[in-house]
């Protein structure tokens, strides 16, 4: 049988950033092995439901390269793949778990649980509490049928027998061995005909030939329930192989990253902007703070996982090649935002320059910027070695853009002679009459205007960077004068004069 793994996020608000490694980890095994990567979209929990997490869910994927092989919105022969659409499916099932004794009717009211709750400490419905309760069990069969003919609510719970052992062998963990006398008995189907994710989990996974379950930790618990489902329903043949991965830790401290470790500690943990009503509910994501997608990638690959070696840049293609389960960390792994930063910084330089312009054309259309793509990609080549995010090019250099608006005012306290006033003037006239405008030619003529008026290039370049830019900081003087274009360049040297003398006496007082 072929590799199949399925993703199968619940829309109930944004997917979290873990949630997207967990899409990855289950794409590159299929990839690797050939086989096929599917997109299920768990809605059995309507309370939880949110309108427009689904579409959310699908656009992350897109986003990030995680394209469907089936699922919600791709298509396949397994359809449908949204459970809510599958609702006529499970009551089959459960029905068949009650006729093979694997599972029963309960009629008590939730009434009856709370008080249940209240007279026995750490209660739970098992084993040992079931017979004192009102269900299938301990009833007559014909009070069973007269509760069942006249319409009476009812649950579907498993029926866990004590005393037995489920082992399961995980692919990250090893041998995990569970005890059934531990285990709950699991709501299976609730009072409205819809499955609880248990039920729902198995059923789909069975029909849907789900090879290997590729998913969070917090999930291994619950695979003994599962196991014991598969057994229920003579389904171990086909069972699928477990795999749960490690948590993503905090940046510091102990604990899971939350979604409210974005705001605590500065930075996204969602891949895409996520607004909600309530503010405290409404992130930032890794695209809006100006992550490249393949960067996001190759960050969360490394969060958990690594072949070995020093490698640490990998494409796409390379991370299929190389991404193996038994390599997956069984600890949690640190999410180091600085790391991912750095990732970021990496791919931005090494990127191809026209692309880079495309992903940076909407963020200059949003500023009202100049955006045509031959300026942009000119642009990126003098910023690309000098940002983290892709904002950083519109923000940071805004000055190739349009005016400035903010002087270094310590630099030119330290740099500034009014004196020099003439010589900016000069320097605008020699840019304007240059006969080539390209950066070499350009420096050439400016250090030799420079030396014939007995002066030295420390005292007048850092001056020209600072008509142009307002800053000591960034490209190249002259591959920016080249940028900017020779008339806003001789521009910017004859008018700054006036903002450095009225700087002067500010900073003097």
């Amino acid at each position: 049988m072929s590799v199949r793994v399925r993703f199968a996020p619940s829309p109930t608000g944004a997917l979290h950033i873990g949630g997207v490694r967990t899409a990855l980890y289950n794409y590159l095994f299929a990839k690797k092995n050939g086989g096929t990567f599917i997109l299920r979209i768990e809605d059995t929990d309507q309370n939880r439901y949110v309108p427009g997490a689904e579409d959310y869910i699908i656009e992350s994927l897109k986003w990030v390269g995680l394209i469907p092989d089936e699922g919600v919105g791709f298509g396949g022969d397994y359809g449908p793949y949204r459970q809510s659409d599958r609702k006529h499916l499970y009551g089959k099932f459960a029905q068949e778990l009650v006729d093979r004794g694997h599972a029963y009717y309960a009629f008590d009211t939730p009434e009856a649980l709370e008080n249940a709750r209240q007279s026995t400490e750490n209660f739970t419905y098992n084993f040992q509490t079931r017979t004192g309760l009102q269900n299938s069990l301990v009833l007559p069969p014909d009070e069973v049928r007269r509760r069942l003919d006249a319409g009476e609510p009812y649950i579907i719970r498993l029926k866990v027998e004590p005393g037995q052992e489920i082992p399961v062998r995980d692919l990250i963990r090893g041998d995990v061995l569970f005890q059934s006398s531990e285990l709950d008995d699991k709501v299976l189907l609730k009072t409205d005909g819809m499955p609880t994710y248990h039920l729902a989990n198995i059923v789909d996974d069975h029909l849907m030939e789900i090879t290997h379950v590729i998913r969070g930790e917090e999930w291994l618990p619950s695979t003994a329930h599962h196991v014991l489902l598969y057994r229920g329903f003579g389904w171990t043949d086909t069972m699928p192989q477990f795999a749960h991965l490690p948590l993503i830790l905090k940046p510091v401290g102990n604990g899971k990253l939350s979604k409210r470790d974005g705001a605590k500690f500065g930075m996204p943990v969602f891949p895409l902007p996520w607004a909600a009503e309530n503010p405290e509910d409404s992130f930032t994501g890794f695209r809006d703070t100006g992550f490249l997608p393949e960067a996001t990638i190759n960050f969360l690959a490394l969060l958990g996982w690594h072949p070995g070696g020093d490698q640490e840049i990998f494409t796409m293609e390379e991370l299929i090649q190389a991404f193996s389960v038994e390599h997956i960390s069984k600890s949690g792994a640190r999410f180091d935002y600085e790391k991912a930063k750095w990732f970021n910084q990496r791919y931005i330089q090494t990127s191809d320059n026209a692309v880079l312009a495309e992903h940076i054309r909407p963020l200059a259309e949003s500023r009202g910027f100049r955006a045509d793509l031959p300026f942009l990609t000119e642009v990126v080549a003098l910023m690309k070695e000098r940002v983290t995010f892709l904002p950083d090019f519109v923000d940071q250099g805004y000055y190739l853009f349009g005016p400035v608006k903010i002087y270094d005012e310590e630099m030119i306290r330290k740099k500034w002679n009014p004196a020099f006033q003439t010589t900016l003037e000069a320097l605008a006239g020699i840019i304007l009459q240059a006969q080539s405008f390209e950066a070499p030619s350009l420096e050439e003529q400016v250090k030799q205007f420079i030396a014939a008026e007995g002066l030295k290039p420390g005292e007048i370049l850092p001056l020209l960077r600072l008509a142009l830019a307002g800053t000591m900081k960034g490209p190249a003087v002259f591959d920016m004068a080249v940028v900017l274009g020779r008339e806003e360049t001789a521009r910017r040297l004859r008018e700054s004069p006036g903002y450095f003398n009225r700087i002067m006496p500010v900073i003097a007082g």
